[in-house]
């Protein structure tokens, strides 16, 4: 016969409402413009300016050079002219092709219900979807919190499965930023502000959570076999990695390093390929969702410090050999009792 704590448990899990699917809108001009040049270089054909302002006017084109001028990042038309004409990307067009047709397709829907599922009821999601043929491999969020977009590289060697993952990773990061609305900075210790802000970077690892879809699933299930073998080396060695960056907090919180260049490099260099905000994070929000489920994970997401003396209770109970924060850290970064907590948006329960 069934626990009463499982049968309350079976219950809960039956009544959770399904989240609604997001609000996604895919736009391929970009890439349809680019492959079109593509198409009259393989022809041998003259390639008219209007052709070429077809793609320097596209709306994917326009975000693409709006994101890299943000990033101080030289963008421009010619070089991509250059981009553009070269053999390399010539070889690739019928694979860019296929990609295409093929991305046309995916479930971006289910991506963005597992997203959903890790933030809180009544967050909306709404997203442009960007499938770009450019020169460089990376895919991101872009204006997360105003216009947001996800620009996704076109990569003909990554399967539907891997986009839907990706999607759903970057879905999570623009709920997050639409769910999750930070007061006026909270602490009036500048460098507990500066502290707690970077702690927010751990939503790389929430957000691999919940692309898996739960703490079961290998974050790397799509993923070729060597990032899987990354990943689990990278994990593994966690708890070395959560005393880095807890040493880079103390530094922080104590004014041993206070210029903001310096502050912001050594917090960079924790993102790496997948670095500890991404493993740290994962090993935090896994832990506290096995320990205590998933609505007590989500119910700490806004505010990250939070998150760690969840992770810490969880730990305990779960497991002796993980490690902990240090009870003085977590009092370091509590902010003042004048102060307010970060709050969900009216009619809402809520980074490569």
């Amino acid at each position: 016969m069934p626990s009463l704590l499982r049968l309350s448990t079976l219950i809960l899990t039956l009544a959770a409402p399904t989240p609604a699917a997001p609000d996604l809108t895919i736009i391929t001009d970009e890439a349809e413009a680019a492959l079109a040049i593509l198409e009259l270089r393989q022809a041998g054909s003259p390639i008219p300016d209007t052709t070429w302002q077809r793609l320097f006017q596209s709306e994917g084109y326009r975000r693409l050079a709006a994101r890299e001028a943000a990033m101080g990042r030289e963008f421009g038309d010619s070089a991509f002219r250059a981009f553009m004409t070269s053999d390399t990307l010539l070889r690739r067009a019928p694979a860019l092709r296929r990609a295409l047709r093929e991305w046309r397709t995916a479930r971006l829907d289910d991506a963005g219900r597992k997203a959903l599922a890790y933030l809180p009821t009544g967050t909306q999601i709404r997203a442009k979807v960007y499938l770009l043929i450019k020169p460089r491999t990376n895919s991101f969020v872009f204006e997360a919190a105003t216009e947001p977009a996800i620009m996704l590289y076109l990569d003909p060697t990554r399967t539907r499965a891997q986009l839907e993952n990706t999607v759903a990773h970057e879905l999570h990061h623009i709920g997050y930023a639409a769910g999750c609305v930070s007061t006026p900075d909270a602490p009036a210790d500048s460098a507990v502000s500066t502290a707690r802000q970077w702690l927010s970077a751990f939503g790389e690892g929430v957000a691999m959570l919940a692309a898996a879809g739960g703490p079961d699933v290998h974050p790397h299930a799509t993923s070729p076999a060597e990032d899987r073998t990354r990943w689990d080396r990278d994990v593994a060695n966690a708890p070395a990695d959560l005393r880095r960056v807890e040493s880079f907090l103390f530094d922080v919180l104590e004014r041993r390093v206070t210029d903001p260049d310096s502050i912001g490099r050594v917090a960079m260099a924790f993102f790496g390929v997948q670095g500890p905000w991404y493993t740290v994070g994962w090993v935090m929000a896994s832990t506290v969702e096995r320990a205590s489920g998933r609505a007590a994970l989500v119910n700490v997401l806004c505010d990250p410090a939070e998150l760690l003396g969840a992770y810490n209770a969880a730990a305990r109970q779960r497991d002796s050999t993980l490690p902990r924060w240090s009870d003085s850290l977590l009092v370091r970064l509590t902010p003042e009792p004048r102060a307010r907590r970060p709050r969900l948006r009216r009619g809402s329960r809520r980074r490569r």
